[in-house]
């Protein structure tokens, strides 16, 4: 099964709705299948947080594979400190996470943004 997370904008009512229709939907014994998401307050903070250069990162390192910070650095033939500040952003946020030996991965098959022009 692929694992996927789901990026988008919403306030923290938009979020606590959706935890709390999950949670009525397993009171009632229907199937809840685990959803991963990550939502930002506006479009800015999500620019913000997700230049281009870290989806660069992330599609990078999706196809190498894990690899220690200065040789994605090198792939990416960027300055080591600014994609260890990268790195750093994006594991603080779940779109990275380490292997046991400390090299770094995207746990994610998919990663998907949805964005509405209108609510």
């Amino acid at each position: 099964m692929k694992k996927s997370i789901h990026i988008g904008i919403g306030d923290s009512a938009t979020t606590a709705k959706g935890f709390i229709d999950a949670w009525k939907r397993a009171e009632r014994d229907e199937k809840v299948e685990a959803e991963h998401r990550l939502n930002f307050e506006s479009l800015e903070s999500l620019l913000k947080v997700l230049t281009s250069g870290r989806w660069a990162l992330l599609k990078r390192l999706r196809e190498s594979g894990p690899l220690s910070i200065r040789a994605l650095a090198s792939e990416l033939k960027r300055d080591y400190k600014n994609v260890h500040t990268d790195v750093k952003k994006m594991e603080s946020i779940g779109l990275i996470s380490r292997t046991r030996d400390e090299k770094v991965q995207v746990p994610w098959d998919i990663v998907e943004a949805r964005l509405r022009l209108a609510a």
